[in-house]
């Protein structure tokens, strides 16, 4: 197990400068394609809403996920490996995501001050673990050749680590509703913020495709996965509602779904053609190509699950 929480930062930026070319803030709803129905919260674990999934969930061609628990717990079903975990481990602070290394032989866990962790062939280039945050970490998404990452902050604040090059962030710039994800462009040259209000702001090359400011939902938004081709992003909410934009394509929801447990994650699929839903009692949903290879839904967990990767 290689569980690293580094002091020293590598490249670590905490921009407050927008590059007003690159940024593209929430102003429309355009590519809207699902309204979130009303619910109470999130997930019956065990739920397959398609009957058309590609692959199957062993073998070498298999289709897998990871779930990853606050207490850095590792969950992992069909063709994921398990590389190691935090569970059992005394954390400064609990986790909030993770993200898959370039092959899927390891992954990485980030917590909310900024610690990183790796496992596996995931390589550990850096933490914001010992820098004073204005913000917790939300999330993290790693570059496509998965020699680096960067981590966002609920204010927007982005740091880039190893090949992550640094496009730009919110630090310092009043916004509306707290970030609550982050997604990286096909080419790594670029990324996308998603408020919980659903305001998405670009960064570097990455395009606007649309975006839900402005916009009353039903609940807030958790999470952003971003298309197969690079050209458009899929957001979910905490009641499950799935809103498309670009050329992301709706597969379903589980907006009008009575929940056990809210969602916390989204995460796409290699053909691009599906998504997947992670609820914090571990509930997974499958859409379009997503194979269902099991969930921790009714198991009794230490903590809630906090966040999704796919392999």
């Amino acid at each position: 197990m290689k569980a690293r929480k580094s002091g020293a930062t590598k490249r670590s930026r905490h921009g407050v400068t927008l590059a007003a070319a690159a940024m593209a803030v929430s102003v429309g709803t355009v590519g809207l394609q699902a309204l979130s129905a009303p619910g109470t919260g999130a997930s019956s674990a065990n739920a397959k809403s398609h009957a058309n999934a590609r692959l199957g969930c062993a073998g070498a061609d298999g289709e897998g996920y990871w779930e990853v628990a606050a207490d850095g717990g590792v969950f992992t079903y069909g063709a994921a490996n398990f590389y190691g975990s935090l569970g059992g481990t005394k954390l400064n602070q609990p986790i909030v995501g993770m993200a898959p290394s370039v092959d899927g032989r390891g992954y990485w866990l980030v917590a909310s001050d900024g610690g990183v962790f790796s496992f596996g062939d995931a390589p550990f280039e850096g933490s914001a673990g010992a820098i004073r945050l204005h913000s917790p970490i939300v999330g993290m998404a790693p570059t496509p050749d998965g020699q680096g990452y960067w981590l966002v902050a609920a204010d927007g604040g982005v740091f880039s680590y190893g090949d992550a090059a640094f496009y730009g962030s919110l630090g310092a710039t009043p916004i509306n509703k707290p970030i609550v994800g982050i997604a990286a462009t096909k080419d790594g040259r670029g990324y996308w913020l998603v408020a919980s209000d659903g305001g998405i702001f670009a960064f570097g090359d990455a395009s606007f495709y649309g975006s839900l400011g402005g916009t009353r939902l039903n609940a807030p938004i958790v999470g952003i996965a971003p298309a197969r081709n690079g050209n458009g992003y899929v957001l979910a909410a905490s009641d499950g509602g799935v809103f498309t934009f670009g050329a992301s394509a709706f597969y379903g929801s589980a907006g009008g779904v009575h929940l056990n447990r809210p969602v916390v994650g989204v995460a796409g699929t290699f053909t691009g053609n599906g998504y997947t839903l992670a609820a914090a009692d571990g509930g997974i949903f499958t859409y379009g190509d997503s194979s269902f290879c099991g969930s921790s839904g009714g198991i009794s967990l230490h903590s809630p699950v906090v966040g999704l990767a796919f392999y």
